[in-house]
């Protein structure tokens, strides 16, 4: 499993828009993508489960990714996360 915790600078936090694009891109991996806030966890690919988090900006969340390709999804998502600004 590979993981990596990153704080969401966008000050509107995860919306509908950052969410989707998220949840698109997480769904052409093969490897189950899990996002956590607190002690809440959702499929990044389900994009509804990502909204019911509520992440807002300056939380901090971690992301895991755990199959065959956790590398280049992590590595991805990662960067992802890094440009939502």
């Amino acid at each position: 499993m590979k993981q990596f915790t990153i704080t969401i600078q966008d000050k509107e936090g995860l919306h509908a828009r950052p969410a989707g694009l998220l949840s698109k891109a997480a769904k052409g991996f093969q490897c189950a993508v899990t996002l956590t806030k607190g002690e809440k966890t959702a499929d990044l690919k389900k994009i509804f489960a990502v909204m019911g988090l509520a992440v807002k900006g300056g939380d901090s969340i971690t992301v895991a990714c755990d199959g065959a390709d956790e590398e280049a999804a992590a590595a991805a998502l990662e960067k992802m996360f890094a440009e939502i600004k």
